[in-house]
């Protein structure tokens, strides 16, 4: 399994306002840092599909996030991100048969 972590900014601005007093990252940029991550590791996720996301804790600002992903069967890649040893998200990526090739 490849792993990288990812910093976001205690101040970023989604934590302003999602939601105010107790401050979390929304899914959807947990989800936009992670495919970005990929991008930097050499895996193009341009034109990707994400067929399955679950959400399990909050991340709130300050932490890391740890990012792990494999591939599987049918040109599919499973990714894991943690934060403290507790699981945060977990997602499928269907990538396109350009990125597939590029990750062999």
């Amino acid at each position: 399994m490849n792993e990288t972590i990812i910093e976001i900014a205690p101040d970023h601005p989604a934590f302003a306002g999602h939601f105010p007093g107790h401050p979390i990252l929304p899914g959807a940029l947990l989800l936009a840092q992670a495919m970005q991550a990929l991008d930097r590791a050499g895996l193009s996720t341009r034109g990707c599909g994400i067929s399955s996301a679950k959400f399990h804790s909050p991340l709130a600002p300050g932490e890391s996030l740890c990012l792990r992903w494999e591939a599987v069967a049918g040109g599919s890649l499973r990714l894991e991100l943690s934060a403290g040893g507790r699981r945060v998200a977990s997602a499928t990526l269907v990538l396109r048969a350009e990125s597939r090739a590029e990750r062999r």
